[in-house]
Parts: structure tokens; C-alpha cells; sequence
């Protein structure tokens, strides 16, 4: 058996992109499973590059049980958020231009999902708004 789990994407415009994500865990967790694959995300409507990176601006969580670890992927991925357990908030980061992928080497632009300290019954739910940039 496995996580039953949910991605979304609610919106992929020009500019910004919002997808939702949900796990209800049976104690397996999730261990940097892709999320956001920015080559999936819809190109540039009026030059036609592709989308190479994105920039969290906002986020809406729910944690129950179980923590949760945004990380940007290349060669080593590197930690964007760490959404602690049994907690629910939102975080704005709009004033400035938002979390940019620091990574250093191997960057694909994506976007993993690592659960910590799942149990069987745990659950969390995600919603991320990032700002499209283009190659």
C-alpha cells in the first residue's frame, strides 16, 4: 500500500502558477518526490521559451502528524521550506520577488516533496503560487 496523495495544478498562466498537494499517509511518506516539474508548466505566451525555473511566492499549508520539506532538486537538493508538523499557516513572500532556487550544481528548476515523521493516519495538505521564469 501507499500514501494516497493529490497534485493539482489550479492555474498555469503567463506569469504565475498555483498547484495544491495532499497526502494522507499509511506510513510510508514521501521522500523528494517531484512535485513541480517546471518542463510540464506552460511556455512563454508570447516569445515561446520554455519554463526553467520558479520562485515560491506564496504558500498555504496544513500539516497533521508530519512535517513537510520543500526542496529545490539538482545535484544535491537544497532546502526551500520546512513546514513544520501540526501546524497550519500561510507564508507571503510577495514583498520581495519570492524563494529563489539557490542551488548551485544540477539545477532542473524543479520542485521535491520529503515528509518527516510519518505514521499511518497523518496528512498535510499544500498550496503553492510561484512566479514563471523563462529560459
Amino acid at each position: 500500500m501507499a500514501d494516497t496523495v493529490t497534485s493539482q495544478t489550479i492555474q498555469d498562466g503567463a506569469r504565475h502558477v498555483v498547484m495544491s498537494f495532499t497526502n494522507v499517509s499509511d506510513g510510508t511518506g514521501e521522500s523528494a518526490v517531484k512535485k513541480v516539474d517546471v518542463s510540464a508548466l506552460g511556455s512563454d505566451p508570447v516569445t515561446g521559451s520554455a519554463c526553467s525555473t520558479v520562485a515560491i511566492q506564496s504558500v498555504w499549508f496544513s500539516t497533521l502528524g508530519m512535517s513537510v520539506k520543500l526542496l529545490w532538486d539538482a545535484d544535491t537538493d537544497v532546502l526551500a521550506l520546512h513546514l513544520p508538523a501540526d501546524y497550519s499557516d500561510t507564508l507571503d513572500m510577495s514583498e520581495f520577488s519570492g524563494l529563489n532556487n539557490n542551488a548551485s550544481t544540477g539545477v532542473t528548476g524543479d520542485i521535491m516533496l520529503t515528509t518527516v515523521g510519518h505514521t499511518s493516519g497523518d496528512a498535510y495538505t499544500v498550496v503553492l503560487k510561484m512566479v514563471k521564469h523563462y529560459s
